[in-house]
């Protein structure tokens, strides 16, 4: 279904304010997340290292950053002692991350941290508002995921 046409787009800005809204979210958990030593960015690659991406292919992926962002993004989480890099035992090529034990309790606080910015971030909105919105913006990322590889 076309839901935009030339005459209408200059007037339709939702590239914009998703971006927008995406910032926003990262500078106010950027934020919250400043006591504890870690940016948004960096609560990223934590976060989808502990679900079980474990090599930085896998994050470059998931987190559509470029290898030579994520290799630097690692580089700081291993000097923060928050990650390890381990050599496959099958694999000698491959090398798999890990979350520190510094890593694993961070992660155990993370969860207040990231409610606080969320609440800051949505306050504006009702329950049924917030509910909505995810609705809609999982049936565009349904929609498109296909198309997308």
């Amino acid at each position: 279904m076309a839901n935009f046409s030339a005459a209408i787009f200059k007037s339709l800005h939702l590239g914009i304010l998703l971006g927008q809204t995406a910032a926003l979210k990262d500078r106010l958990l950027d934020r919250h997340l400043m006591p504890l030593g870690i940016t948004a960015a960096q609560l990223k690659v934590l976060k989808t290292v502990c679900r079980g991406d474990d090599t930085a292919v896998a994050l470059c992926r998931q987190l559509s950053i470029h290898s030579a962002s994520m290799t630097r993004m690692l580089d700081r989480l291993e000097r923060k002692g928050l990650i390890v890099r381990i050599r496959d035992a099958q694999d000698r090529r491959q090398v798999r991350l890990a979350l520190t034990n510094e890593g694993r309790a961070l992660g155990s606080v993370l969860p207040t941290t990231e409610v606080a910015a969320m609440n800051e971030f949505a306050a504006g909105l009702t329950s049924e508002d917030l509910l909505r919105l995810e609705s809609i913006l999982e049936k565009i990322l349904s929609a498109e995921s296909p198309r997308i590889s």
